[in-house]
């Protein structure tokens, strides 16, 4: 039987839309957003009616199973909230909360509630990534020793955003935690992050009030480490040497290269192959089904297609709540280690907010 769903936020929900629309496992039933005109544009894209301006609307819809929320972050932990409160399983993009004083409640409130909520860390849903963990969980590559992923893209464009401009954007949540959530997904017990950053003169010059170029190094409580790297504002090699997003994995017999947006993975396995795939047409049409690169419509569909079969067979469907908390405690203390310019501890941002 179809999960019945609801949509909330429909700039980036535009790909869950299609997402859905093209699933067997949910029926689309009601999506929102607070602006008439995108949820006509919407409407008029996909042929898709049943809209409202009015969230209430979709946590009263007595059909609704699952709840997608796809809001400005300020907004995610209150509209959780709310869909737990109304008994909905929930889908919250990333990053899940921008205030870890809400995560106690949360948890609690998801805990009597008995329903899930799924972190859309929509990356690790892309056809690379998926490979390269495949692999991984195989024994294909031995022992992790080491992980490193970056995300560098010329996002010049991104500063005609008038939003994007305001003190209160950070790359380092938009951006970044992209490869920080990939570091967490191989070594989740991060001990302590160190990290420096600055605002290029491209940033500078456009208004940028924050870190544009950052680079930080990991430690994990079993003494492996880790590095993420980012660069937002300035021009990027061509895609045949480099890639926008990266993961490299070097494990004790083998190592891996998940190249994000080119659709490129390539392995040296245990026995010393080395292996490239690059996949072709019909894989980035399903995955990029908009103008650009824009909107990663197939990363949705894949995710909502895992939560569903996650609902089906009772299992905890990844990043959950929990851990979603933990990446967003992570991406504070690095951005606490940029304002210092000292290490932090992990637990020493859970502890304030008694979430130890």
């Amino acid at each position: 039987m179809k999960l019945k769903l609801g949509i909330l936020g429909l700039g980036e929900g535009r790909s869950t839309i299609s997402a859905a629309l093209s699933s067997s496992k949910y029926e689309l039933v009601q999506i929102c957003d607070v602006d008439l005109a995108v949820c006509q544009q919407r409407a008029n894209e996909f042929n898709f009616p049943h809209f409202t301006t009015n969230y209430r609307d979709l946590l009263d819809h007595p059909s609704i199973d699952v709840i997608a929320i796809y809001t400005p972050d300020h907004l995610h932990a209150g509209h959780v909230k709310s869909a737990l409160l109304h008994g909905k399983h929930v889908i919250c993009t990333k990053p899940f909360i921008d205030n870890l004083a809400d995560a106690k409640e949360l948890l609690a409130i998801q805990d009597k509630s008995g329903k899930k909520v799924f972190v859309g860390q929509s990356s690790r849903f892309f056809e690379p990534a998926m490979r390269q963990r495949k692999d991984f969980e195989a024994g294909l590559l031995g022992e992790l020793i080491t992980i490193e992923a970056q995300y560098h893209a010329d996002h010049r464009w991104f500063l005609e955003k008038g939003w994007s401009l305001k003190q209160a954007f950070k790359w380092l949540y938009g951006g970044l935690s992209h490869p920080t959530d990939f570091i967490r997904w191989y070594l989740p017990d991060i001990e302590e992050v160190m990290g420096y950053g600055m605002l290029s003169n491209n940033g500078s010059t456009a208004g940028l009030k924050n870190h544009d170029t950052m680079h930080f190094i990991f430690k994990a409580k079993d003494g492996r480490i880790a590095r993420v790297s980012g660069a937002y504002t300035g021009p990027t090699p061509p895609a045949i040497r480099d890639s926008g997003m990266s993961t490299i994995l070097r494990c004790s017999h083998g190592a891996s290269q998940a190249d994000y947006h080119e659709l490129r993975y390539a392995v040296t396995d245990r026995t010393g192959e080395e292996k490239m795939i690059v996949w072709g047409d019909s894989t980035l049409k399903h995955y990029f089904r908009f103008e650009g690169q824009s909107h990663h419509a197939g990363e949705y569909q894949n995710y909502l297609d895992y939560f569903a079969e996650c609902i089906e067979q009772q299992k905890t469907a990844y990043p959950d709540l929990k851990e979603g908390i933990g990446t967003v405690a992570l991406l504070q203390a690095m951005d606490r280690s940029l304002e210092t310019g000292k290490p932090v501890k992990i637990d020493q941002i859970l502890s304030e907010f008694d979430l130890l």
